[in-house]
């Protein structure tokens, strides 16, 4: 597996896939890096990892998703610490993400090194569990 920033060529993939991101939103994360590909050997496409800023200042990972195919073979995690290098990279210390309580992605953050951080409760969704993690 290898992973690339998507490209305008990603467009489309993106869109019938990602159905958490306004459609006006896919393209200028494109254009700013804030969507990464992942590839299998044949260059078809597997998941994608998009962030975005918390507070404008603490990059904040809104979406991984890998095809259920490749998952528990690593790709999650390797699009996780390549994140995270990129982000460290940029100089940033604190990194976030969050995901909802019935979900087991908790579990793979944690492993991660990320840190229960508080929680968010709408009236329509589980509760949403914020993780931070400290790249220092």
């Amino acid at each position: 597996m290898r992973i690339a920033f998507a490209t305008e060529s990603d467009y489309e993939y993106i869109r019938n896939h990602d159905h958490h991101i306004s459609e006006s939103l896919i393209l200028p994360k494109i254009k700013g890096n804030e969507i990464y590909i992942l590839r299998n050997q044949d260059d078809s496409n597997i998941g994608w990892m998009r962030y975005g800023y918390f507070w404008d200042n603490t990059p904040f990972m809104n979406m991984i998703w890998v095809d259920e195919q490749y998952r528990d073979k690593g790709a999650g995690k390797q699009v996780v610490l390549f994140w995270e290098e990129q982000m460290k990279q940029k100089g940033y210390n604190l990194i976030m993400t969050s995901t909802q309580a019935d979900e087991g992605a908790q579990h793979f953050y944690r492993k991660l090194g990320y840190k229960d951080a508080g929680c968010l409760i709408l009236d329509t969704q589980p509760l949403e569990i914020l993780l931070t993690k400290n790249l220092n």
